[in-house]
C-alpha cells in the first residue's frame, strides 16, 4: 500500500494529469491571496473571505470516494452535476455537507431572494426619492456594460441565453445574477454565478482605479446637505409598493426577486423593528456567509480548467469595466447640467453593487477631500441602479426569444 494513500489530499496529485495539479495548486494560491485580501480591507470580505476558504477547502481537500457503484476523486463540500440523477443526488445529500445548502437554496435561486430580502431592509431610499432624476440618469448610463456585453459576448460564440446571463454581470447585482443565469442558462450556471461573484468581490479594489479617469478637482468636489429634501416614511413606503406591483406585471419571471427586495424594503419604511433586526441581521449575513462559502466550494479544478470559462472570465471583465465607465461618463454629463456642486464620482456608485460601490465612491472622494462626505448622495444611483439591472434582467428572460431572432 502506498503509504501517500494515508494523506488524499497529497495522494489525489499522484491521480491527476499535470494541468489538474497545477489548477489545484493555483486555486489554493489563489484563495489564500483573497483571504489575505479580505483581512487587509483591498476586498468586500462579506464574500471574498468565506469564498477563499472554500475554494482551498475543495481544491486541497480531494480524496478517493465511493458514491453508489461509482469510484472517483471528489470531495466532501458539493457537487453541481448531479441534480438530474435523483438516485445519486440522494446519496450525495448523505455524504456532502454543502449538498443541501446547494440543492435547496443555490439551484432554485433561494439564496438569491434570501440576500435581496436582508439588502432591503438595509437600503435607504430617501436620495433615490429625493433626487429621482439624478439618481435614474446614473443608472441608466452605469448600464453600459450589461447592455453592450450581450452582442460582444454573442460575436465571441455564446448562445443568445449564455450571453444574456454573462451580461448581467454588468449590473454588479450578484444575486440578479445568480438568478438570472438560473433562469437562462443552467448548464452554465455555476461558472458564470461564481465569475460574477470573484468579480464583484475584486471590483472593491478595481474601481477606485476606474475613479482617477475623473479629474482630481472634481473628485474634491463637496456637495450641499441643505439641498435635499425631506421625504415622508409615507413616501417612501408607497413607492415600495407601487413600484413592485408595477414591476410585478411588467416581468413576472423575475417576481421572487422583486418581491424579496421590496419586502425587506417596505419593512424596514413600515418601522417593524423586530423584521429588520432579523432580516438585516441573521439572514442577510447567514445567507451571505454561505452563499461565499459554498462559492468557493464551487471554485474546483474543473471549473476552471473549462474552456468557457476563459470566455466568461473575459466578458466578466468586459462588463464591469463598462459598466464602470458608463457610469463615470454620466458622472460627468450630469455635472455638466447640474445647476448644484456635483461630485462624479457619484457615477460609480450607480454600479448597482448595494452598498459597495457606494462605498467605493465614498472611499475615492475621501482620499483626496476629507470634507467629501458623498456617500448618502451616493445610495441613490446605486439603488437606482439595482432597480434599473433587475428591469433588465426581466427584459433579458422574458424576451430571449426576440434575442434568439
Amino acid at each position: 500500500m502506498n503509504i501517500l494513500e494515508f494523506f488524499q489530499g497529497i495522494y489525489t496529485f499522484t491521480l491527476n494529469e499535470p494541468e489538474i495539479v497545477i489548477g489545484r495548486l493555483f486555486l489554493v494560491a489563489l484563495g489564500i491571496l483573497f483571504i489575505y485580501l479580505s483581512y487587509k480591507k483591498v476586498l468586500e470580505a462579506l464574500i471574498m473571505l468565506p469564498l477563499g476558504i472554500g475554494m482551498i477547502a475543495v481544491n486541497a481537500g480531494l480524496m478517493v470516494m465511493e458514491v453508489g457503484e461509482y469510484t472517483e476523486v471528489g470531495n466532501l463540500f458539493v457537487n453541481p452535476l448531479v441534480t438530474n440523477n435523483v438516485e445519486l443526488l440522494m446519496e450525495y445529500l448523505q455524504i456532502d455537507f454543502l449538498q443541501p445548502i446547494y440543492t435547496y437554496t443555490f439551484s432554485n435561486g433561494l439564496i438569491a431572494c434570501l440576500v435581496f430580502m436582508g439588502i432591503g431592509a438595509i437600503t435607504d431610499i430617501d436620495i433615490l426619492l429625493a433626487r429621482p432624476g439624478m439618481s435614474m440618469f446614473l443608472a441608466m448610463f452605469a448600464e453600459l456594460g450589461t447592455i453592450l456585453t450581450l452582442p460582444i459576448a454573442m460575436g465571441m460564440g455564446l448562445l443568445s441565453n449564455e450571453a444574456a446571463s454573462i451580461a448581467l454581470v454588468g449590473g454588479a447585482d450578484g444575486p440578479m445574477v445568480l438568478y438570472g443565469s438560473l433562469m437562462m442558462a443552467k448548464d452554465l450556471f455555476v461558472p458564470i454565478t461564481v465569475v460574477a461573484y470573484v468579480y464583484l468581490g475584486v471590483c472593491y479594489a478595481g474601481y477606485p482605479f476606474l475613479a482617477r479617469i475623473i479629474p482630481r478637482r472634481m473628485r474634491e468636489t463637496e456637495m450641499n446637505w441643505k439641498t435635499i429634501p425631506k421625504v415622508s416614511a409615507g413616501a417612501k413606503f408607497a413607492f415600495c409598493i407601487a413600484t413592485f406591483t408595477l414591476l410585478a406585471f411588467l416581468f413576472p419571471v423575475a417576481t421572487p426577486l422583486f418581491a424579496s427586495f421590496f419586502l425587506g424594503l417596505a419593512i424596514k419604511e413600515a418601522g417593524i423593528t423586530r423584521f429588520v433586526e432579523f432580516l438585516s441581521g441573521p439572514l442577510l449575513y447567514g445567507a451571505t456567509l454561505f452563499l461565499g462559502f459554498t462559492l468557493g466550494a464551487l471554485l474546483g479544478v474543473d471549473i476552471i480548467l473549462d474552456t468557457v470559462v476563459l470566455k466568461l472570465l473575459v466578458l466578466g471583465v468586459i462588463a464591469l469595466t463598462l459598466s464602470g465607465l458608463g457610469g463615470i461618463i454620466g458622472g460627468l454629463i450630469f455635472r455638466k447640467i447640474s445647476k448644484e456642486p456635483f461630485n462624479p464620482l457619484l457615477g460609480i456608485a450607480a454600479v448597482s453593487c448595494v452598498p459597495t460601490t457606494a462605498k467605493v465612491a465614498q472611499k475615492c472622494a475621501i482620499q483626496v477631500n476629507k470634507k467629501a462626505m458623498i456617500l448618502p448622495f451616493a445610495m441613490g444611483p446605486c439603488v437606482g441602479g439595482v432597480i434599473t439591472t433587475a428591469i433588465i434582467t426581466g427584459v433579458y428572460i422574458s424576451g430571449l426569444k426576440f434575442i434568439s431572432g
